[in-house]
């Protein structure tokens, strides 16, 4: 069992995403001894452990005390029962045989289930605690200290994929992409402060799935509802809520821990029941058969996909579209072909123009289906032979609509209408199988020419989200990365 489906399962059983902190602050000891310690979070643990989802003791606290005060740490570790994840704050982070050091202590002789682990020196000195999936890790991504934004709001430029200031993403955003990456073995969660709820709703936009442990509400003056709010996965899951100081200093730790739990499930309640999206995004088109058959084989084919994948603009975006696959699964591209035949039959047209390379299966699938003629400019102009820039039969004054596969910006597809219309063909309109929305339709209805698509991103979005092909959390990142680019 991976130590995030542990948690899991405890979060269910006891309906509380409550994590429990044992901090035993020298201010809340009866006296500054090591007995004190040890008293402190046994009366904690009797007083919460019915509802305790997780416990998160401090090293710091056990460490001011020397060998003894780890020895009391041991101890309270193992009176805590097996089924409920402990997770030690430790914000442990060093490279090679240290790192290595640290996971014996840590998960052999301590007896932790998980650790907080700082990434600054890079994934070599993460990677030995994610060796064991019973055995988690918490990144520290967008921390709840005031001082959090002095490197982690800094912006970073990665000549790999984004290589200009205007492409940057903050270090924070960085951290939680690459926790997506290093994930493998469902035991990589990362920390995002509930003082810093915009900083929480874009870590949930990019790691959709990912268990985030949120410190600071209460004392550090987090707001629990706008916590979750932000944080929450649509199934209720994926956050855990550390309190320490609220339950260890009540008059009754038992009742303001029951009390806590109450509130955050009242939250979880209130947050499951408002609605996916507005209704003004809502699709008022009820789906037909072949939209739904299209869209499920669209999907099942993995042509669309979500996730995290790196645009070649170098955006990061949650969903990618690759109709190239279409090739593989010839029953599926005949569907597609079928698609775009009922808004071709109303256009006139002499000849069909495809453009390479994803769509030029697609236009002739259609082609065979109609016995419509084809051609393509080429992307490249011949060097050989005819040198010709388009390839196939036609005339000077030909009607011509152009086939893609997808409408982003509509960029890509001037320099393709340009070489129709210099041949002496005339273009007007153009169809594509998937508009995502982007400014495609506007841009070519500037310039006079119409787009036509058999589906919108917005539409087949819909569908995923009623039908539930798609987890709700990766549809919201889809709506959130199509209204703000990002």
């Amino acid at each position: 069992m991976s130590f995030f489906s542990m948690l899991s399962r405890r979060v269910q059983e006891v309906d509380s995403l409550l994590c429990v902190g044992l901090d035993p602050h020298p201010d809340d000891l009866d006296a500054p001894t090591v007995g004190a310690v040890r008293e402190f979070c046994l009366r904690i643990i009797e007083a919460t452990e019915g509802v305790a989802a997780a416990y998160k003791p401090n090293i710091a606290f056990f460490e001011a005390y020397g060998p003894e005060g780890m020895a009391a740490l041991q101890q309270i570790i193992r009176t805590i029962p097996n089924e409920i994840p402990i997770i030690l704050d430790a914000k442990r982070g060093d490279i090679a045989s240290t790192a290595q050091a640290y996971v014996r202590a840590v998960f052999k002789q301590l007896g932790a289930h998980a650790i907080t682990i700082n990434p600054y020196l890079g994934h070599d000195a993460v990677a030995p605690f994610l060796e064991d999936a019973e055995r988690g890790v918490f990144l520290l991504c967008k921390t709840s200290n005031p001082g959090s934004g002095d490197l982690q709001d800094l912006r970073v430029i990665d000549p790999n994929t984004n290589p200009s200031m205007e492409k940057a993403t903050l270090l924070y955003e960085k951290v939680a992409l690459l926790a997506q990456e290093w994930n493998d073995k469902d035991n990589l969660g990362l920390v995002v402060g509930a003082t810093q709820p915009e900083a929480l709703r874009r870590v949930r936009s990019l790691a959709p799935d990912m268990w985030i442990l949120t410190p600071g509400v209460g004392v550090q003056g987090g707001d629990l509802m706008v916590a979750m709010q932000a944080g929450l996965r649509r199934d209720g899951m994926g956050m855990l809520i550390p309190i320490s100081r609220g339950i260890s200093q009540a008059a009754d730790p038992k009742k303001a821990a029951e009390e806590i739990r109450a509130k955050i499930n009242d939250h979880k309640k209130e947050f499951q029941t408002l609605p996916m999206r507005t209704a003004q995004s809502r699709s008022t088109t009820k789906f037909s058969d072949d939209f739904i058959q299209l869209a499920n084989g669209l999907l099942e084919a993995g042509c669309i996909k979500f996730g995290q994948f790196t645009l070649k603009s170098g955006l990061i975006s949650p969903i990618y579209i690759d109709l190239r696959l279409l090739v593989s699964f010839p029953k599926l591209l005949k569907q597609v072909g079928r698609a775009y035949l009922p808004i071709l039959d109303k256009l006139s047209f002499e000849r069909l123009a495809g453009l390479p390379y994803a769509a030029l299966p697609i236009a002739t699938a259609i082609s065979i289906q109609r016995e419509w003629p084809l051609i393509y400019p080429r992307k490249e102009t011949k060097t050989y032979g005819t040198k010709a820039e388009i390839e196939g039969v036609f005339k000077e004054g030909d009607r011509v609509v152009v086939i893609d596969d997808l409408a982003t910006t509509g960029e890509s597809k001037f320099e393709s209408i340009e070489k129709l219309t210099s041949a002496g063909m005339k273009v007007k309109d153009i169809v594509v199988l998937i508009d995502r929305q982007s400014g495609a339709s506007e841009a070519l209805s500037n310039a006079g020419y119409t787009l036509h698509a058999v589906a919108t991103l917005t539409a087949l979005l819909d569908y995923y989200d009623e039908s539930k092909k798609v987890l709700a959390d990766k549809i919201l990142s889809v709506r959130e990365f199509l209204k703000t680019g990002k």
